[in-house]
């Protein structure tokens, strides 16, 4: 699908891979979307590419409504659904201490990542069926979910982050077939071990980091935020890939902690 000359909306795209994301497409030429809570740099990054802030808590579906209302309405089509909302949580199923997981704790992380998945991929979807087909095959558009390879081989004290990311993974298949006949096509990327700020800085970090490459077979090293970008393009792109879970991780196979 050809990006120039189209809307897309982007949640969390106001840092790390969903803003990496913002900013391939507005290169390309698509007019996107920022579905964001993070409003000083949700409008700035705005500001820098063309696009629009707006505000969103995506396991909200009216927040979620509104935004897609925002995107539907930027003078040109909406083709691009591209889900890159998502927190993380890391508690065992039971604690050293014997206490249970706890399940604010759980629901929170499955209705941000997973909820708040289906809600902009659902939402966005009907969205871009109202549109005309843009070619012979009759496409409209393309949603790409964000998951994790720790959804398929999650890591000690994953189970609420694992089960919201594998609950992703599981939702591609019958999405895609669901919005076929709409001519929609659904992608999800996994990445694995990617460099972003969420593992901070100074001599503690860096001795993480250096933990975390360990496992990763080739390139020796941590993937990118524009890495990831380019792949959400080329699966957008490419007209053929649907209905597929792209591994993004450098070949690592988590060990169990």
């Amino acid at each position: 699908m050809e990006l120039n000359g189209t809307a897309a909306i982007v949640s969390g795209g106001a840092s790390g891979l969903g803003e990496a994301t913002v900013r391939e497409l507005a290169k390309a030429g698509s007019k996107v979307v920022i579905a964001d809570l993070n409003a000083e740099r949700g409008e700035a990054i705005a500001k820098e590419v063309g696009g629009t802030f707006a505000p969103t808590d995506v396991s909200d579906t009216a927040a979620v409504q509104a935004a897609v209302d925002v995107a539907a309405s930027q003078g040109v089509p909406l083709r691009l659904i591209i889900n890159c909302a998502g927190i993380g949580w890391a508690q065992r199923t039971v604690g050293r201490d014997g206490t249970p997981h706890d399940r604010a704790a759980f629901e929170k992380v499955i209705a941000v990542n997973l909820i708040g998945t289906f809600n902009l991929m659902s939402i966005g979807a009907a969205a871009v069926a109202r549109t005309e087909p843009v070619d012979a095959d009759g496409q409209r558009g393309v949603v790409i979910n964000t998951a994790s390879v720790a959804g398929i081989e999650g890591q000690t004290g994953q189970l609420a982050y694992s089960a919201s990311k594998g609950g992703i993974i599981g939702m591609t298949v019958p999405a895609s077939r669901d919005l076929s006949v709409v001519g929609i096509r659904v992608n999800t990327i996994a990445p694995g071990i990617i460099d972003t700020p969420i593992y901070g800085t100074g001599p503690a970090a860096e001795e993480f980091r250096v933990k975390m490459v360990a496992p990763i077979v080739f390139p020796k090293r941590m993937g990118t935020a524009a890495e990831f970008a380019h792949l959400v393009r080329a699966l957008i792109e490419n007209d053929y890939m649907n209905a597929e879970t792209v591994r993004f991780d450098a070949g690592i196979r988590f060990q169990p902690k």
